[in-house]
């Protein structure tokens, strides 16, 4: 989509701080912090939220959490903790309609969440 920022990040037209990338999803650092680790893993097909997933996205939800989880034992967090969220539509605070899993990691993080 020509109009969305993270399809621009994913086609090189916007060089964020890239944490990890493959054939299937981008990781980044996000600008506006949350935690002292604080990334987000992007599909590089562009799917607006999570409820436009159907039953052939799954890989991609698989290896967006892989990502997770690879960033997470990269950047030291794994085995103290770390906290995966997909917020979905706007009163859950998606701001970006480009599906994106956001990893936070570095603090403790509080139940339940704001």
């Amino acid at each position: 989509m020509s109009d969305c920022l993270f399809c621009k990040m994913v086609a090189g037209d916007i060089q964020p701080d890239i944490l990890y990338s493959d054939e299937h999803v981008l990781a980044i650092r996000d600008i506006n912090p949350q935690a002292p680790f604080h990334a987000l893993v992007i599909p590089r097909e562009h799917i607006a939220t999570l409820n436009d997933l159907g039953p052939q996205h799954a890989d991609t939800i698989g290896r967006m959490v892989l990502a997770a989880r690879q960033l997470a034992q990269a950047h030291g967090f794994a085995a103290d903790g770390y906290r995966t969220v997909i917020n979905c539509n706007r009163l859950a605070g998606q701001t970006v309609y480009h599906l994106h899993l956001h990893v936070l990691a570095g603090r403790a993080m509080h139940w339940p969440p704001g």
